[in-house]
């Protein structure tokens, strides 16, 4: 679009031309200048300011829904920053790569196509890890991941699977599905080389192990969508109102949360003495009467109060009532 004078700026400038400050074919010859732009036809723009900024907010979106779903299913603190997103050829993304790493192929049913979730291998040790009961931790030797792995792993990336659909569900209905998984970047030619993508760099931290994630979507991919990459189009579509489905999904989400319930027998102190002499028979005697309910803790809250017993030879609490705290009758 061309500039706009003022009414000042135009006296200003037929007062310089009748004076002869400047000089009319000079400015001519500029303005000719100014009108050539370069471009590169290997890499032409196919996004808009505007759609890329629809594409910024859906995985800002995205990334708030990979913390919380992440966190909750390996148990520890997911910190998940969108970097950066930005358009570039297939080829360029696949040499930015390191090898090996891990990359996983996923369907997104009704668009043609695949997109790709590319993540250093320090942070898919560091999934593995936890979910085998460690901290989240890496020994730092890069290697491929073994079969096993990989099917851990995967478990992982499903998940993030379900936040990109959920993140995508103001735009449209997606259905993801694992195609494959790949530790060398030469072995996925989902698309040709010179294609543009669009791709999408995140910042993962669990536990003391960081490190990048990228999301790569073709451009043929997103090509259908084109028309609804737009700000106002996103914004209408998040206003739609909380129906039963969603109602019955996050009640579905609250369910699945894991919460460690303990129950506390009694209280007792004795010597260091009595201690290294305890042996199996032994009976230490409690601060706590068989007549009177126990404390039932969830995480670090007393909340219920029970006897203990048996159920099918296993050890178990019979609840007998809740313990309530100030407030907590008008809340609900």
């Amino acid at each position: 679009m061309a500039e706009i004078l003022t009414q000042n700026e135009i006296d200003s400038l037929l007062q310089a031309l009748s004076t002869g400050a400047i000089d009319a074919e000079s400015v001519k010859s500029e303005d000719k200048g100014k009108r050539i732009r370069p471009y590169d036809f290997r890499r032409p723009s196919k996004f808009a300011k505007e759609q890329i900024r629809t594409l910024v907010m859906i995985h800002e979106n995205f990334s708030r829904l990979l913390s919380s779903s992440l966190s909750a299913y390996l148990r520890a603190m997911v910190q998940s920053e969108l970097a950066s997103i930005d358009q570039l050829t297939y080829e360029e993304f696949v040499k930015s790569l390191q090898n090996p790493t891990v990359i996983n192929v996923l369907a997104l049913k009704p668009l043609d196509g695949s997109m790709i979730i590319e993540f250093a291998p320090n942070l898919a040790f560091g999934f593995i890890d936890r979910l085998l009961g460690g901290q989240g931790a890496y020994d730092g030797i890069i290697r491929e991941l073994t079969e096993i792995e990989q099917m851990v792993t995967k478990r992982v990336v499903m998940r993030m699977a379900s936040c990109t659909k959920e993140a995508w569900s103001n735009v449209v209905e997606l259905e993801t599905e694992h195609q494959a998984m790949e530790t060398n970047p030469l072995f996925t030619q989902v698309i040709p080389p010179t294609e543009m993508v669009i791709l999408v760099t995140l910042n993962i931290k669990i536990a003391e192990i960081s490190g990048l994630m990228n999301i790569c979507y073709p451009y043929i991919l997103l090509e259908p969508l084109l028309d609804r990459l737009s700000s106002q189009y996103w914004f209408a579509s998040s206003k739609k109102s909380f129906s039963t489905e969603d109602a019955a999904t996050l009640k579905k989400r609250l369910k699945e949360a894991v919460l460690p319930v303990g129950v506390e027998l009694g209280k007792t102190t004795i010597n260091v003495g009595e201690m290294l002499n305890l042996a199996v028979g032994d009976v230490v005697k409690l601060d706590q009467s068989i007549k009177d309910p126990l404390n039932i803790k969830v995480g670090k809250e007393e909340k219920y109060l029970g006897f203990p017993g048996l159920s099918n030879n296993k050890l178990a609490v019979q609840l007998y009532g809740a313990k309530q705290r100030g407030g907590e009758q008008d809340g609900k």
